[in-house]
Parts: structure tokens; sequence; C-alpha cells
């Protein structure tokens, strides 16, 4: 009977154990997990870029005066030698008259010094006067010229200060914003407007000096396609012209470890603005790189982290490097390894040393997922 009474005893032990664990698992939360995966991949990187038009200047004045009349409009198209500003010229025309007045007196001084040198040459020759008062002579014509010279000089300043009163446009373009209205006292350099010509812009994008060597390592000078990028607009949609980078800054920028590239692209529909933004995309292999789903990340203090699950089932905070981010993944390169397996969601709510139960996807079905969206 002693016997029969400790089976029973050990048998009740054994099922209560039993339930005990059942209960344990039971609490446990169930997570996704998954493990890092080493691939060849084709994606692409992207740099914000400022847009710039190849041609951009500004139009300022160059006399003053009141603007008389403004011919063209905000956001008008204009044509090289097309006339935008009209400033009154009266005081401008008056000058140039009194100039070409000018000019006429001093003309006739030169011919009333031609005579005088011609009537003492003539009575030098007859012994009446000396040398010295036909070398005065010849003096004065001299002056006279010089006088003629001057005046033509000051006649071509007035007329040149008249054609200022009419400002054109030097090329061909698009015009911006009118500050200046009809009537106002302009000054010499007063702003009146801004014209871009936009058949074709540059794109002004940094990259890091990391990202520009192996840029560079990459080219070659037969294969031109390494230079093409596309242009992603502020809508997410991407412009229809393919770009070319042209040419780089000639030093990095050591406050930011950067450099600047420009990029030159077609915008024959005139879709792109001088100072719009975009973003550059240029299209980069990626070969045995280890790659994690962005949404198994999350941030402290601009340092990434991703939860490790242990052998036993428990979770440990790990800091991972990222060297590239790709469409939905990062790119590791050191932190984790692929024989470690790590949080796929619900990283947010999750804490360090919490113990889970394991619900793992393949990270080559993840990717499949990805692709779709």
């Amino acid at each position: 009977m002693r016997t029969i009474s400790i089976f029973i005893t050990a048998l009740f032990g054994l099922i209560f154990s039993s339930c005990s664990t059942e209960k344990a698992d039971a609490k446990k939360e169930r997570f996704p997990v998954t493990t890092p995966l080493v691939i060849d991949t084709n994606s692409h990187l992207d740099y914000v870029a400022e847009i710039k038009a190849v041609k951009n200047i500004e139009i300022r004045a160059k006399v003053s005066g009141f603007l008389d009349r403004v011919h063209i409009d905000e956001g008008a198209e204009v044509k090289a030698g097309q006339l935008l500003f009209s400033i009154d010229n009266r005081e401008y025309k008056e000058e140039l008259e009194k100039k070409r007045a000018q000019v006429k007196s001093v003309r006739s001084e030169v011919k009333n010094a031609e005579l005088e040198l011609q009537n003492s040459q003539n009575l030098v020759n007859k012994g009446v006067i000396s040398k010295i008062e036909l070398e005065f002579a010849k003096n004065k014509l001299a002056a006279a010229h010089a006088k003629v010279e001057e005046a033509i000089s000051e006649e071509k300043k007035a007329k040149l200060m008249l054609s200022f009163t009419e400002i054109r446009a030097p090329f061909s373009g698009e015009i911006h914003r009118l500050p200046v209205k009809i009537g106002s006292l302009i000054d010499v350099g007063t702003l009146l407007t801004t014209l871009s010509q936009n058949d074709e812009v540059f794109a002004y994008f940094n990259v890091s000096e990391n990202e520009y060597l192996d840029f560079m390592s990459g080219l070659t000078k037969v294969n031109k396609e390494e230079r093409l990028v596309k242009l992603v607009l502020a809508n997410g949609k991407t412009h229809s012209g393919i770009g070319v980078i042209e040419t780089m800054d000639g030093e990095v920028d050591q406050s930011t470890g950067n450099i600047s590239f420009r990029a030159r692209f077609k915008n024959t529909d005139r879709l792109l603005k001088h100072g719009a933004s975009g973003k550059v995309r240029i299209a980069k292999k990626f070969n045995q790189v280890l790659v994690i789903p962005q949404k198994s990340t999350f941030e402290i203090q601009d340092r990434t982290f991703v939860y490790v699950v242990g052998k036993n089932g428990k979770v440990r905070i790990r800091q991972v490097g990222i060297s590239n981010r790709i469409p939905h993944l990062f790119i590791i390169s050191n932190g984790v390894s692929p024989d470690e397996k790590i949080i796929y969601e619900g990283v947010q709510s999750i804490t360090e040393g919490t113990q889970i139960k394991e619900a793992y996807i393949p990270m080559k079905r993840i990717l499949g997922e990805l692709s779709k969206l």
C-alpha cells in the first residue's frame, strides 16, 4: 500500500509540473523572427538634389529713373533681344542732344584752327611772323582735334546711357517675379526680374567621400552609361529625361565630409524650374551583402539596433552598422551574422530580456513579399 501511495503522489507531482510549464509557455508571446541573408542585388541610391537652370541671371537697371513701362508679365517666355522694361528716357535724350551740339561746336573750332594754321604758314613764308607762331597754330589745331575726340566719346557715352533705358532679354528664357512696378523710381543696380533658360538644368547633389571613391573606382572611359542618372521629383514621380553626371567639386567639404556632384538633364517639357528640389537616383549593384528588413530595426540617439533572439528564447539588444539603405532593407556592415535570429516585427512592443516564442519566417520569403510593395 505504501508503494502505491508513493507512486500516486509522484504521478500527481508530474501532472502539476507539466501543467505549470504549459501555463508558463502560454504566457510567452509569439513573435515573428528571421535571419539576416547574404545576397547579390541591383538597387539604387537616392541623393537630395537642388535644381538650377543652366542659364539663370538677374536683370538689373544700369541707369536711374522712373520705370515707364513693363512689356512682359511674370512667368512669360521671352526671346533673345525682346524688350522687357522701359525707363523714362527724356533726361537721357536731352543729354545726348547736348553732347551732339558739343561735337558740332568743337568741329567748328577745328576748321577755325585749320584756317589759322594756313594763314600762319603763308605769313611765315613771307617772313611776316616767326616760326614759333606757326608752331602755336599747329598746337591749337591739335588741341581742337583732341576736343573733337573727347566730345565724340561723350556723345557715345550719352547714346549708351540712353540705350540703357530699354532693358532687353540677353537670351531666350522664362521671366520670374517682377518686384518693381510701373512708376517706381529705380536706382542703378535695382533688381527688375530674374531670367532663366530652362531647356536644360543642373542637379547638384552631395555624396560622402566613401561613396565618391566607390563611384570613381567603378567608372571606365568606355562605358558612358555608368554616369547616367535619373531624377525623382518632389511628388515622387520620375522625370522623363535621363541625366548624366558631368563634373564634381575639386575638394571634399571638411565640415561635412561630402563632395558635390553635378548632373545635367534635358528639360524639353519645361517641367523643371530653377530652384526646384528632387532626388538624383544612381543605379548600384551590391555583391554579397548582408541584409535585414528595415522594420526589424529601431533607433536610439542616432544609433540603430535590433533584437537578437538567444537559444533560450530571450531577446537581447544589439547595435548594428548600416552601410547602405535600399528599398525596405538595410545593408549591414557589422553587428549580426547570418546564423543569428532577429525579431522581424513588433520591436516596439518588446523589451530587453523578454523570453518569447519564435514564429520563424525565412528571409527569402520576406524578400518576396517586400518586392510586391
